[in-house]
């Protein structure tokens, strides 16, 4: 069974985009890629090695897939940072988990965020990708408040095919992004 937000795409998005947008042949409406999700791990890692565990298991209750630990390239002396330590998780969703992943981010989690207007048009990135901030893990439904033991945010890139953040907007509002209307943006 295709996700929701899938058929939502194929049915609705589509028909749409292909009239505001004059596109002759199917294959120029703009699509989604890939969502890239990212979580820094606190300079903490020195004195407690169960930190990385921990954002690797609540990255992947959210995503729905084993996330990657990156690490440094280099040594920062300044930073008391060396060489292969770990400095943060990374996971890439396609297709399937994608959607879902996408679906619940725009539909639950981005409503519970306390005085939520809407994502703002400068999280875009002028080439069609979305790019959020997000300062705690509690929003999505899957995490136990009581088994948290920091609250921790993450960086979530949404890119798509399309060439301008133009369009790249009308693909995500089909969708279901809740995008801040221009009016209210300026006040």
């Amino acid at each position: 069974m295709a996700p929701r937000m899938k058929e939502r795409y194929q049915t609705e998005a589509v028909p749409k985009l292909r009239e505001q947008f004059q596109y002759r042949n199917l294959m120029q409406v703009p699509r989604l890629e890939k969502v890239v999700i990212n979580a820094r791990v606190s300079s903490t890692v020195v004195q407690d090695a169960h930190t990385v565990d921990k954002v690797v298991e609540e990255l992947t209750i959210i995503a729905g897939q084993r996330p990657v630990v990156t690490r440094a390239r280099r040594s920062i002396a300044t930073f008391k940072l060396r060489q292969g330590m770990p400095v943060g998780v990374k996971v890439t969703l396609r297709g399937i988990r994608m959607y879902e992943f996408l679906d619940k981010l725009f539909s639950i989690a981005l409503p519970r965020i306390k005085d939520f207007k809407g994502i703002s048009d400068r999280a875009f990135d002028g080439r069609g990708n979305l790019n959020l901030g997000i300062k705690e893990q509690l929003i999505f439904p899957e995490i136990e408040y009581d088994k948290v033991d920091k609250i921790r945010g993450m960086d979530v890139t949404v890119v798509t095919t399309a060439r301008t953040d133009e369009e790249a907007r009308a693909l995500l509002r089909s969708l279901g992004l809740p995008l801040r209307d221009a009016s209210a943006a300026g006040a």
